[in-house]
């Protein structure tokens, strides 16, 4: 996951085509007529051994005769050169290369294909490729690919794991006058991801989007980190391919084979905020949109329409997406009742009539815009032979414009023009106006829900969970005990008497039980049962019986002792004969439970290949695969994000209540569902989990069965996190401290819930110290300024927070963030005012230092004002080098290597 060297990719000085060829229809000499055509500035050299002269430009035979320092290497020679050319290359200071050709897929192929990656880590050559078909800037002219046409220049960035698609888009985009910042087309992903052309297109200020055509995702972790970032600053839209693929089935448990791979994407697209669209005619309108509109706030749609019918057809698109129909204001109503003859619709959609002229439109949009109940409107033409399309177009677009020039904020109007070619001209007229036009209803009121769901998910990204208590009591020292024994066995299944111990050790309620071997002991237990006035339900107990009920393993409504020794005899024979050879380990004894409005759920925990664990919630029973009602969400989980998880299936609306069936209590839910995510992360061990039924009343949950798959990690607790898509937080890192005073300390990594904290902490900061750590002298902020400071991807960097023991007040927090070129990490160290000189500050940096020697990060730096005095020094003493910044010499940086300093830096005291 890095950006390093990505900018001599996409805006190189100098560009060396290996492999240039005068043979028309060949890839060298489509290659080389691109990089001619497309306007490219810098130094452009063409490598053919045979040719002198490729397309009228002087070549070289070797690429030992380039010049030291070219910046790109583009590369379309057969496989068997390509070692020797990066190796050359690399030797001459290169630093970047796109290669073009495809590596055969038997052994030499392989054994070339390593060849070339030994040379590209030897000299640090970042590598497009291979098997693709190029990258194009059009802001700097450079086409280096082999596609049939130039891109027009523009705000979106297209990432596309096929070269079919790319030239596809392009084509559809060029027809539409819609530009590109960016193309790349990313083949094989040797080396550059997916993951890090997002981060790199994030940073952009030409890129103003992005999109994303992926047949797969390689490596989870960073994808969904770099998405997330991105996510929070511009749109990332996605098209994921293989949607009917079937995800990997688990062997024992329901949540394995309900979580098909494309279910896991949607839940991974969710969590990183990114849009997903479902084939490339979404994918196209959403270009169209984000070309010409900005993300914005609000979701209420107003409707207008020459025709009625058309105005019905949006409205219902709008209800099939869920949108929001605005409410027109009696303002506006009046506006338009005196503007619009007595005919108009009188309502939103606004139908202002079939004979409608370009005034009756320029004054019915005038109104709509102006009504603050509005968020965004719908222009829709229908043809009529009383106004031409490009007429009533005109009219739009003044409108449009003027209402842009006066208000801070203008609200997006989208546009539908129906018809053939003859409303060619009025599309035209709108894309020129920036105005994002559409050839269906549909397809408008789809694009304007995605923008809206991008905002939706920006806002979820960026929300203050509520500061409530996260803790709940675990025993993680009896579960360890249970999932080693069951990680030791040869199948690693856990039976529903350890897997009712692992959950109740965390807090999950369960059902009063006890174990029996024979029918006398299933007597015994059933009796101190039955005492209690309730009766029983008897379950086999087999590690080979995995679906109980299937085989008469499972009997319910035992009302007294004689009937649990006779059920437990039967059982037993029963489930003999239905599966020979089963071992029968005992006779689950249970009370059964008696809820009059109780709801069957399912929780799950799966293991998927790419993404690892995780989480799924739905409907229960023994009917839960072919009711199918489930939603799946990536560890961790926290309250907000298993409502959000619930919120997606059918069965919530039965769980919120209806007619004389009270509401379930969905808060204890949620915290079950937070709970078996804490569960995942402290036992990565535990690779599968069901617990079906889940029970769940207005007086709360409580787990009927529930089994366990358990498998070794193997590379200890780093391999375990390892393996989450979204790193947990590092819990482990929590300790308490005491400054040089005898003052205690609680110092652990900050949680987003304590961005409620940290409006009193800045204003227990003096202005100078602001005006020292944060370079900045504002004392009010807001709060996604707190949400970005708490909102953490513990992937790339980490907070840490001293509190007072109770954690209610802040009193100094460190911050370190990996840079994008994952070489580095800059540092942030700010204290409350009226503790300094108390050794705070110290703490905090050397809890840094010693964090950022545990992830191997080779350096810290810093920038801190030549004039803060007391941060200089302590850099010094802990073994930074300190040199005037040569950006800004009011400023200092501060290096510190931590490959050669010793723990915690230079020095070890507080």
């Amino acid at each position: 996951m890095t950006t390093r060297r990505l900018d001599r990719v996409f805006n190189p000085r100098s560009v060396a085509l290996f492999g240039a060829s005068d043979r028309p229809g060949t890839v060298g000499n489509t290659v080389a007529r691109n990089l001619l055509q497309a306007g490219f500035s810098g130094e452009l050299f063409f490598v053919n051994p045979r040719r002198p002269v490729v397309e009228g430009v002087q070549s070289v035979a070797d690429g030992r005769e380039l010049p030291a320092g070219v910046d790109l290497a583009v590369v379309a020679a057969p496989p068997a050169a390509i070692p020797e050319i990066l190796e050359t290359a690399g030797s001459k200071g290169t630093e970047a290369a796109v290669v073009l050709t495809a590596f055969p897929a038997d052994e030499a192929g392989r054994s070339l294909h390593a060849a070339m990656m030994a040379a590209v880590h030897r000299h640090g050559i970042r590598l497009v490729g291979p098997n693709c078909i190029g990258i194009l800037s059009p802001h700097v002219g450079l086409n280096a690919s082999f596609v049939h046409r130039n891109p027009l220049p523009g705000r979106l960035a297209l990432v596309s794991q096929s070269g079919a698609i790319l030239t596809a888009i392009l084509d559809w985009a060029t027809s539409h006058e819609i530009g590109f910042s960016h193309l790349v087309s990313v083949g094989n992903m040797a080396d550059v991801d997916a993951d890090d052309l997002i981060d790199y297109f994030a940073a952009d200020p030409n890129c103003r989007a992005i999109l994303l055509y992926l047949e797969g995702i390689v490596d989870a972790g960073p994808f969904v980190s770099a998405g997330r970032a991105a996510a929070r600053i511009k749109p990332v839209v996605a098209i994921k391919s293989a949607r009917a693929k079937a995800g990997a089935q688990a062997a024992h448990t329901h949540t394995g084979a309900m979580a098909g791979s494309d279910a896991v994407y949607d839940a991974v697209f969710e969590r990183a905020g990114i849009l997903r669209v479902t084939d490339l005619g979404e994918l196209f309108d959403m270009a169209e949109t984000l070309t010409h509109l900005r993300p914005f706030d609000g979701e209420r749609l107003a409707i207008l329409t020459n025709g009625g019918g058309a105005g019905i057809l949006a409205v219902d698109s709008m209800e099939a997406a869920g949108g929001v129909l605005a409410t027109l204001s009696p303002e506006t109503q009046a506006h338009l009742d005196a503007a619009l003859p007595p005919t108009w619709s009188h309502a939103n959609p606004v139908d202002i009539i079939g004979d409608s002229d370009p005034g009756r439109y320029r004054v019915a949009l005038e109104g709509i815009l102006g009504d603050e109940g509005v968020d965004a409107v719908l222009v829709l033409y229908c043809p009529t032979s009383v106004t031409k399309g490009i007429d009533a177009a005109r009219a739009v677009i003044e409108v449009v414009e003027a209402h842009r020039r006066r208000s801070a904020r203008p609200k997006p109007v989208l546009t539908v023009w129906l018809g053939s070619g003859w409303v060619q001209d009025a599309r035209d007229a709108f894309a020129a106006a920036a105005i994002p036009t559409f050839d269906t209803p549909r397809a408008a009121v789809e694009s304007y829900r995605q923008i809206v769901a991008y905002a939706r998910l920006k806002r979820g990204l960026l929300s203050i969970p509520p500061r409530e208590a996260t803790a709940f009591p675990r025993n993680r020292n009896l579960v360890a005990q249970i999932v080693a024994k069951s990680a030791a066995s040869e199948t690693g299944f856990m039976k529903w008497p350890e897997a009712r111990e692992v959950l109740a050790a965390y807090d999950i309620p369960v059902v009063r039980a006890g174990l029996a071997r024979t029918p006398d002991e299933a007597a015994a237990v059933a009796a101190g049962i039955l005492e209690g006035g309730r009766m029983c339900a008897m379950k086999i107990v087999s590690p080979q019986v995995v679906h109980k009920s299937d085989v008469g393993g499972v009997r319910l409504n035992i009302a007294s002792v004689e009937e649990a020794r006779q059920a437990a005899a039967a059982m037993g024979e029963a489930v003999r004969r239905a599966v020979p050879g089963a071992v029968i380990d005992g006779f689950m004894i249970e009370e059964m439970v008696e809820r009059r409005h109780g709801t069957e759920l399912i929780v799950g925990l799966a293991d998927d290949p790419t993404f690892g664990p995780i989480l799924l919630f739905g409907a229960g029973g023994t009917a839960v695969e072919v009711i199918a009602d489930k939603a799946i969400a990536l560890p961790p989980l926290d309250r907000q994000l298993a409502l959000q998880l619930m919120s997606r299936t059918r069965i919530i609306r039965l769980l919120r209540g209806y007619r004389d069936v009270p509401a379930a209590n969905i808060e204890e839910i949620a915290a079950t569902l937070v709970k078996i995510s804490q569960l995942a992360i402290d036992f990565p061990e535990i690779r599968e989990l069901d617990i079906n039924p889940l029970v769940a009343d207005e007086t709360g949950v409580v787990a009927i069965d529930a089994r366990m798959t358990v498998r070794p990690v193997s590379g200890g607790a780093r391999a375990g996190i390892a393996r989450f898509a979204i790193r947990p937080y590092p819990e482990e890192l929590s300790e308490s401290m005491r400054l040089l005073d005898g003052t205690d300390v609680f110092v652990r990594p900050v949680r987003p819930a304590d961005a409620w904290l940290y409006q009193d902490f800045f204003d227990r900061l003096e202005p100078e110290d602001i005006r020292l750590r944060l370079l900045s002298v504002r004392r009010q902020f807001t709060e996604e300024f707190f949400a970005r400071f708490t909102q953490v991807d513990y992937a790339r960097e980490i907070a840490f927070v001293a509190f007072t023991p109770d954690e209610q007040h802040i009193l100094g927090v460190s911050r370190l963030v990996l840079d994008a070129d994952a070489e580095r990490a800059e540092y942030a160290v700010v204290v409350r005012s009226d503790l300094k000189g108390k050794g705070l500050g110290w703490l905090l940096m050397r809890k840094l230092i010693d964090y950022a020697k545990s992830e191997e990060i080779p350096e810290l730096y810093g920038h801190v004002l030549k004039e803060n005095s007391n941060m200089l020094q302590m850099a010094r003493e802990l073994g930074f080098r300190t040199e005037t910044d040569p950006d800004d010499p009011a400023l200092v940086m501060v290096r510190l290597d931590l490959r050669s300093c010793g723990a915690g830096g230079q020095s070890s005291s507080v």
